[in-house]
């Protein structure tokens, strides 16, 4: 397995649009996997091809065994799950993703991502959703989602389209945001 390096802002391939897998062979299922180990050496739930600068539509995640249906797990709890080793886990991969539903209901949930580290800001999501996808057997699934998956689902597959969690919320929170987030990266 190969650890990937993840992108962060301001790296302009965080802005591109995915492209769809057309054939499901060895190099991507080894990428999937490679994805999955990259996400958890950077102990996150969720990590999509193109915060490792590949245009492929594939995410890859794990909120845990026990925790894809509940609704009010934060990350913080989630990660804390983690390190006492309570949390069963549970990686789920996902070829060509497509959501076909989303709620009426919007849940405000606190996000991060690997691609801005250290920034978090509460989004507003769909609080459930529907997503059809291929899995790693190649077969066609679709999968209904709420709480914690269903926000680590819609913020996948945002990146798949360009988008960051930050594009959710006000211009003038985004600016802080990427201003101190590029100047900190900028000394690494």
């Amino acid at each position: 397995m190969s650890l990937y390096e993840i992108i962060k802002v301001p790296n302009p391939f965080l802005k591109v649009k995915a492209k769809p897998v057309i054939e499901i062979d060895n190099k991507i299922l080894t990428l999937l996997d490679d994805m999955l180990d990259t996400m958890y050496n950077a102990n996150g739930i969720g990590l999509a091809a193109t915060q490792i600068a590949i245009d492929k539509r594939l995410i890859v995640m794990d909120c845990g065994k026990n925790n894809i249906d509940e609704e009010e797990i934060s990350e913080e709890e989630y990660n804390k799950k983690i390190k006492n080793d309570k949390l069963e886990p549970f990686p789920i991969k996902m070829i060509n993703p497509e959501i076909i539903f989303l709620s009426e209901d919007l849940k405000e949930r606190e996000e991060g991502c690997l691609s801005i580290p250290g920034y978090n800001a509460n989004v507003k999501r769909p609080s459930s959703l529907k997503v059809r996808y291929t899995d790693e057997n190649k077969k066609n699934i679709t999968l209904e989602a709420s709480g914690l998956l269903a926000t680590c689902i819609q913020h996948e597959i945002d990146h798949l389209n360009g988008i960051l969690f930050i594009d959710h919320i006000s211009k003038l929170k985004r600016e802080i945001i990427l201003k101190k987030a590029i100047k900190e990266y900028s000394k690494q």
